[in-house]
């Protein structure tokens, strides 16, 4: 896989250790570059590494199944999966071709091949979208960062589990506002979703995967589902 990073832009490796629990030694390591300009923005953010210590907590699962990240950046939750054995698809709006050139970048510096990387952008219904082979888990920390994205990503979230229902959408976000809500889109959408407590995999702590992430910054993260419920 080429390196496709313009010259002029300043790269750093960024590694990321995901560590075993009282019962397992195992741990993985992880190299992310990051791209240290301000007008690029490629930095794993405090969701992203929630998200991968999800990921990592539940590797033994997620062996042989496919894995979409949506808004995938740096791509470290994808990255985590694939290093774990699953087979990933890599996404990134398709109006960036630098986010999808740091996609292969993320691949390329962990040794992975055959990641497939598309462009996807929220709320379109692509030929690429349209394509995608089924699906068992879709990634995405931080898509809902802009509110006028919100249902942009809700409704390509929405078509994708539609077309496998049996699928869950993983999601982190970083508290950044009081009005912040996705629960009228998700009704509108049919779509249910339940919080699941960072206790739970280990990711209560302003330090994760040998890292300064996720500080002090608050982050949740929602596990989103067809709403199979009878009306």
């Amino acid at each position: 896989m080429v390196d496709t990073t313009p010259s002029d832009l300043n790269v750093v490796l960024k590694s990321f250790t995901f560590g075993g629990s009282e019962k397992s030694q195992e741990s993985l390591t992880v190299s992310i570059p990051e791209v240290l300009e301000p007008q690029y923005g490629m930095y794993v953010w405090p969701s992203a590494v929630v998200l991968a210590q999800y990921v990592w907590t539940h590797r033994a699962e997620l062996v042989g199944k496919t894995l979409l990240e949506l808004g995938a950046g740096v791509s470290l939750p994808g990255v985590v999966a694939a290093r774990c054995g699953s087979r990933v698809i890599l996404s990134d709006s398709a109006r960036l071709p630098l986010c999808l050139d740091n996609c292969k970048r993320s691949c390329a510096a962990n040794g992975l091949e055959g990641v497939c990387v598309v462009g996807l952008t929220w709320g379109e219904i692509s030929p690429d979208l349209v394509l995608l082979p089924a699906l068992h888990v879709i990634l995405g920390s931080d898509v809902f960062y802009e509110p006028e994205d919100f249902e942009d990503v809700i409704v390509t979230v929405a078509f994708l589990l539609r077309k496998n229902p049996t699928a869950e959408f993983w999601t982190t976000y970083q508290e950044r506002s009081a009005d912040w809500s996705i629960e009228a889109l998700l009704r509108k959408w049919k779509l249910r979703c339940v919080s699941v407590p960072l206790v739970s995999f280990n990711a209560n702590s302003s330090q994760l995967a040998g890292s300064t992430l996720p500080g002090r910054h608050v982050v949740q993260m929602l596990i989103v589902s067809l709403d199979t419920e009878p009306l």
